[in-house]
């Protein structure tokens, strides 16, 4: 599976993550965005994207482990992977018929978004 993790770059960047190298991906709260994460598996593909002032996928990243033994707040640990070769814009993904049907685009403010295939090799080039 694939999913796309928002960030504010303020708080936690890309750049944080590559220098940390691994996180716990934790403190979503939106009942939607916490199923996505209760759903991930090791090994799943993500993209990490910056929102406020720069909304645009920036990098990737992978699953290492997902803790769900609380339900309401699970703790996916994640370990950086590289940075995007071109980083791909909200505006750009707006003109992008893949995503018509996203809830990166429909639900604005979910943290944590499921990718498709096809959706996965735009944002990343592969």
């Amino acid at each position: 599976m694939f999913y796309l993790l928002k960030t504010e770059p303020s708080e936690y960047s890309f750049a944080h993550l590559q220098k940390d190298k691994q996180t716990v991906w934790d403190g979503v709260t939106n009942p939607q965005a916490v199923k996505y994460l209760r759903e991930m598996k090791k090994g799943d593909a993500l993209v990490i994207y910056h929102t406020g002032g720069e909304r645009r996928a920036v990098g990737t990243a992978t699953v290492v482990s997902v803790d769900a033994s609380n339900p309401k707040v699970p703790a996916v640990t994640i370990v950086a992977g590289k940075p995007l070769a071109t980083s791909v814009t909200l505006d750009e993904l707006k003109t992008r018929k893949e995503f018509a049907e996203s809830p990166l685009l429909r639900q604005g403010r979910l943290s944590v978004v499921p990718l498709t295939d096809v959706q996965y090799r735009v944002l990343t080039g592969k």
